[in-house]
């Protein structure tokens, strides 16, 4: 298939409409601002509707909305409108409204920076909002992936009936890379999807009959089953978490991380091994549900230590480092924040600096 030159932002863009997404509600901030631009273009000429909402908290509802009546509907922000939207999502969730969204995160807490960073894993994976529901949230490392996980994130929150999370940054926002595109739906495969929520979406029903969004109603005993149900769910997303391994049969020093940080950290990995030290390297591509199982592909016999590298002071993502490595061995930690990006030769530096 044929590769295009594409810059993040708009490939994540193109990949939602590919995927039959056919409303974006959104609010301009760096650096996903490519994101809406982009999507007020393309989705009149597939008959989609775009609106550049007055605010965050407005462009949330719109895709709740729009969500509640069979369509398939995005939103994105950075970082601190993504904390403006979470009530939002906090309602998709209790009402199994299924919605795609992206943070294209910034440098925090507050305002913080335009810049990169990975400060908000602990926002995407444990607290996206009131009630304590969960998402699956998928970590891009490249542009390709941005576009392939996109795509599928609108097939899962079908599937689930739930919010799904793409948490990318600054630096897969921005940056341009060659990718394949995946096939555009047509437009009746779009009504098909739509059609297919029919028994519970407000697209009009015979007098009498009711569909109800919220699948276990609205009093105490139905709403915790509801929570029952979705805590079954979480559950079973366990056996389909993603990850990558690279180099960790032999590794002596074993480097983890998610996102940008990751993919760094492969040619930190490349570097060491030239040098004759034996790293690896576990790679975290979803997020929630965390890929515990990775950990245990470590062969702790020979690994001296893990290194978990992200741009983020305090680090967030080692708290789930910590539960899969169970004490198997030691964890250190090496990172930036505020938008100062990891170098290479940091991470390098930070490996010898374990191994001694």
């Amino acid at each position: 298939m044929e590769r295009v030159l594409m810059k993040g932002c708009e490939a994540i863009s193109e990949a939602a409409v590919r995927a039959g997404c056919r409303f974006f509600a959104g609010y301009p901030i760096t650096p996903q601002n490519e994101i809406p631009e982009y999507m007020s273009r393309r989705l009149p000429e597939v008959g989609g509707n775009f609106i550049q909402s007055e605010s965050e908290v407005a462009a949330i509802n719109m895709v709740y909305g729009n969500g509640a009546a069979g369509v398939r509907s995005m939103t994105s922000s950075s970082s601190c409108g993504i904390a403006l939207k979470s009530e939002g999502v906090s309602y998709c969730a209790m009402a199994r409204i299924p919605m795609v969204y992206v943070n294209v995160s910034r440098g925090g807490p507050g305002v913080g920076t335009i810049q990169p960073a990975q400060q908000d894993y602990l926002q995407a994976t444990k607290a996206s909002g009131n009630g304590g529901f969960r998402m699956r949230v998928f970590a891009p490392a490249t542009v390709q992936e941005a576009v392939d996980m996109t795509y599928k994130a609108f097939d899962y929150a079908d599937k689930d009936r739930n919010p799904v999370l793409v948490l990318a940054d600054g630096v897969i926002g921005s940056i341009l890379e060659p990718v394949v595109l995946p096939e555009q739906k047509s437009d009746e495969e779009v009504a098909a999807i739509k059609d297919a929520k029919r028994e519970w979406a407000a697209v009009g029903h015979p007098l009498g009959q009711r569909a109800w969004i919220n699948p276990g109603g609205w009093d105490n005993v139905h709403y915790e089953q509801c929570n029952k149900d979705a805590d079954e769910m979480y559950k079973a997303w366990q056996a389909e978490a993603e990850y990558e391994l690279y180099m960790v049969e032999d590794a002596e020093v074993v480097i983890t991380g998610y996102g940008i940080s990751a993919r760094i950290a492969k040619s930190a990995v490349n570097a060491l091994r030239e040098e004759g030290i034996k790293a690896g390297l576990v790679r975290a591509k979803t997020v929630f549900p965390f890929p515990y199982a990775a950990y245990d592909e470590i062969n702790y016999d020979v690994c001296k230590g893990i290194l978990d590298v992200e741009m983020s002071i305090p680090a967030q993502f080692v708290e789930d480092v910590k539960v899969a490595v169970d004490g198997r061995c030691p964890i250190a930690t090496y990172g930036r924040s505020a938008g100062i990006m990891l170098s290479k030769a940091e991470m390098i530096e930070a490996a010898k600096a374990m191994l001694k």
